[in-house]
């Protein structure tokens, strides 16, 4: 038996450690798992352990429904929050078919191989989550209700502040998972929070970012309270958004660390991103409501730069060092980190590779300047961003047909069903209510 599996089952075995749950995302990027007896942890690393892939959206279907976790060693963690006798733990897995080939659908195998191209031409990436959300009450029932809970606002302290040691319960239980929570703080809206945690590599990342909205819903169901990561609840309110932090290094060099202006890869990297985000828009903003974000309360429409302006679509943070980065700020929560990740990292290789030149900054406020006719937006709606997408040969190329076919059919799925149910506006519909509140 392999020596690090070997370590791994004396590990399980000297920690009291009887439930393994094998965990892996679905093109939507939803978490799903399987448990299984501690007993069974060295079959599983041999042989994988089954699941009927004809229940998980965007799998299989029922005729060939068979396939495999495999277990990712490196991704062993504890449950905090489970009982200390009869520990649980969980795995992060690799999906496979029976005859052992990696299933096309395994969002996350697919950012590994674009970690592993990156590597082969002498780049690391370094990705770093900004993560923000809703703290909610429930009813007698114990349901979901759409009442924030509290009413205060942006870097408020306690007692208006009432999500302050829910955000501390879930900071200490993200350390002992492994996790390295940074900063946590009120945001702006009633009940909106934030917590944001240290940047790793791209896959470890990805990871990292479904712990976390696990750990959140988790810890807030344990404090009577909803944790919902809904982009855009309220529609007079603070959306909630995913800004991507991105920084790459080349012969161990940050291509980052000085400004933008005087380094042409970093440029090359930005432009590229800025050439696709049309394309990638339906993976980073994958819901009908995640829309209604756009165009104001620092949620970015047009497609534009600049230093530290937050309201641009990216901007380079004022940083030192390390900590040299591009930011992201239209994705949401909602969307696949396994995807999301990927196109970006591809498409600004593409832009390295193809040497693309960036446009000029716009250094202005975006959500109150008189803007001209030639600035590009981001698509007004998941229709139209499902449009381009499915016009794209670069989204194709890098998810791969399986993935990105069943994507392109969910959504428009999707999106069928809401125009069939609801006028478009800007409001937030009941229909988004029903559909995302309680999930997301």
């Amino acid at each position: 038996m392999d020596r690090t599996i070997s370590e791994i089952i004396k590990f399980v075995d000297d920690n009291d450690i009887k439930f393994i749950r094998l965990q892996f995302c679905d093109i939507l990027g939803e978490l799903k798992n399987i448990s299984i007896m501690s007993s069974q942890l060295e079959r599983a690393f041999k042989y994988g352990i089954s699941f009927d892939a004809s229940s998980i959206k965007g799998f299989l279907d029922i005729e060939e429904s068979d396939l495999f976790l495999y277990p990712d060693p490196s991704t062993l963690t504890i449950l905090p929050w489970r009982p200390q006798e009869g520990r649980v733990a969980r795995f992060f897995c690799y999906i496979k078919k029976p005859n052992g080939e990696i299933f096309e659908g395994d969002t996350r195998y697919i950012l590994k191989k674009t970690e592993d191209e990156l590597w082969s031409k002498g780049y690391l990436s370094k990705v770093g989550p900004e993560c923000e959300f809703y703290l909610f009450k429930r009813d007698d029932e114990g349901d979901p209700i759409l009442i924030p809970h509290d009413l205060a606002g942006y870097f408020d302290v306690a007692p208006f502040d009432k999500g302050e040691n829910v955000r501390r319960e879930i900071c200490l239980t993200l350390e002992d998972m492994g996790l390295t929570p940074e900063s946590s703080h009120h945001e702006s809206g009633p009940g909106q929070n934030e917590i944001d945690f240290m940047y790793d590599g791209s896959l470890a990342s990805a990871d990292n970012f479904i712990t976390f909205k696990n750990v959140v819903k988790t810890i807030a169901s344990l404090n009577g309270l909803h944790g919902s990561f809904m982009p855009k609840p309220f529609i007079d309110k603070s959306g909630s958004g995913l800004h991507i932090n991105l920084s790459l290094f080349k012969d161990e060099d940050n291509i980052f660390l000085t400004d933008v202006n005087h380094n042409k890869n970093a440029e090359s990297f930005i432009a590229g991103i800025l050439g696709r985000i049309k394309e990638i828009t339906a993976v980073l903003n994958p819901t009908v409501n995640s829309y209604k974000r756009f165009g104001g309360y620092e949620a970015p429409k047009y497609i534009t730069w600049s230093h530290n302006n937050r309201s641009q679509l990216i901007r380079i943070p004022a940083s030192k060092d390390k900590y040299c980065r591009m930011e992201l700020r239209s994705a949401d929560c909602t969307c696949n980190p396994y995807m999301a990740f990927s196109l970006l990292l591809k498409a600004g290789l593409e832009g390295i590779e193809k040497n693309k030149k960036l446009i000029a900054p716009v250094d202005k406020n975006m959500y109150s300047s008189l803007l001209e006719k030639d600035i590009d937006s981001l698509p007004d709606n998941l229709g139209e961003a499902i449009n381009i997408m499915e016009k794209s040969t670069f989204v194709k190329e890098s998810l791969g047909d399986f993935v990105f076919n069943k994507f392109i059919e969910n959504k428009k799925n999707e999106w069928k069903h809401y125009e069939e149910k609801c006028v478009q506006n800007d409001e937030v519909s009941d229909w988004e209510i029903n559909n995302y509140f309680i999930k997301l």
